[in-house]
């Protein structure tokens, strides 16, 4: 297999989709690793197995349709495998397995078939245990790469935290002619409005020089600048704390002119729209109560 991708639009040819089958029972609340899954359990809202399994299946009958190769993580029995983004990502040509939340690490091994058609030489490990990072933080945007991170002193004990600096130097070591930028996020475990679980729940690259974003997911107001200045401010379509919550910024592109959205985004399904980028709806409102969406069940693989 021959990896390829340069940005977040390119026309998508290959894709890791995760699965909800066997997905396990609603986790105790101290075993959650967000805030939004909290508060579903507590609420007895918890997404059942059946109708994430639905909405994971209209995601693959699109990608059908524009005849996208998926892979799908072999089944674990009783184990959330719906977050493909999380576990690795493609930048280029190399494949860079994540170092991610011990309790995690399963996860990869269910996809070792697509790792195992990947030139070995082009599959990358960080070298230590301390190296942190997620493909939720990472977006790789042609000549730049940005990453989603937390500075703040209680990194060690923040578990909606998941990528660090040496993680950021980490990418930065193997992608030496990149710009690389990272940004400091808002991070809480008590409110899911609040926080900034990775980059992609608080912005993401659409269509050709557009972007999402929510400003009070920086903690560093001039991280935002930057993107403002990078975008301008005429192409960024700001979401407020409802709608960043809801995850409207975790649709994921197969094209510059073809994104796949949740069906109650409204607003932003207008917005992109009006841009002439065909929008294909499909309902995934359950999953995103364990604050994930599109972007962050799927891991691009192969891009023209």
């Amino acid at each position: 297999m021959n990896l390829n991708i340069q940005n977040e639009t390119s026309r998508l040819r290959a894709v890791v989709l995760g699965t909800a089958t066997s997905n396990g029972p609603i986790p105790e609340i101290e075993d959650a690793y967000d805030p939004k899954s909290v508060e579903h359990i507590k609420a007895g809202t918890y997404p059942v197995e059946a109708d994430m399994t639905l909405e994971m299946e209209a995601v693959a009958n699109v990608f059908k349709k524009y005849e996208v190769k998926v892979y799908r993580p072999e089944i674990i029995k009783d184990y959330n495998q719906i977050f493909a983004r999380d576990i690795a990502l493609v930048i280029d040509d190399k494949f860079i397995k994540s170092n991610i939340l011990p309790d995690r690490e399963k996860e990869i091994k269910a996809i070792q078939y697509v790792i195992d058609q990947i030139d070995p030489d082009k599959v990358c490990k960080a070298p230590s245990e301390d190296i942190h990072f997620e493909g939720g933080d990472i977006m790789i945007h042609n000549d730049h790469i940005f990453i989603g991170t937390y500075k703040g002193e209680d990194y060690p004990d923040c578990i909606v935290a998941r990528t660090n600096m040496k993680g950021v130097e980490y990418i930065k070591s193997l992608f030496p002619n990149k710009i690389v930028k990272e940004f400091d996020l808002n991070k809480s475990m008590q409110d899911p409005r609040d926080n900034a679980l990775h980059l992609d729940c608080c912005f993401q690259p659409v269509g050709e020089n557009k972007a999402i974003i929510h400003k009070e997911g920086f903690r560093d107001p001039l991280d935002y600048e930057y993107l403002v200045d990078f975008f301008g401010m005429e192409n960024l379509f700001h979401i407020d704390k409802n709608e960043m919550y809801h995850m409207n910024s975790n649709i994921f592109s197969i094209a510059e002119d073809v994104v796949i959205s949740e069906r109650n985004f409204t607003r932003l399904n207008t917005w992109l729209r009006s841009l002439n980028i065909k929008v294909e709806e499909v309902p995934y409102a359950e999953i995103a109560k364990q604050e994930g969406l599109l972007r962050c069940s799927t891991m691009p693989l192969i891009r023209d």
